[in-house]
């Protein structure tokens, strides 16, 4: 292999971790409101079944 593919190889690999920390991040963020989300009708519905049976 010559030095210019190993260079674009190279530069091929830094743009696709650039281009991945943004999107990594922004799937940690929806998983992150998913979560809360989900504990927020989690705790409606055990409260909804708390008043229910009192």
């Amino acid at each position: 292999m010559d030095m210019g593919r190993v260079l674009l190889i190279i530069a091929a690999v830094v743009a696709a971790l650039m281009l991945l920390g943004p999107l990594v991040g922004f799937a940690f963020t929806l998983l992150k409101w998913a979560l809360v989300i989900g504990a927020v009708v989690f705790g409606g519905m055990l409260l909804s079944n708390w008043l229910k049976r009192t």
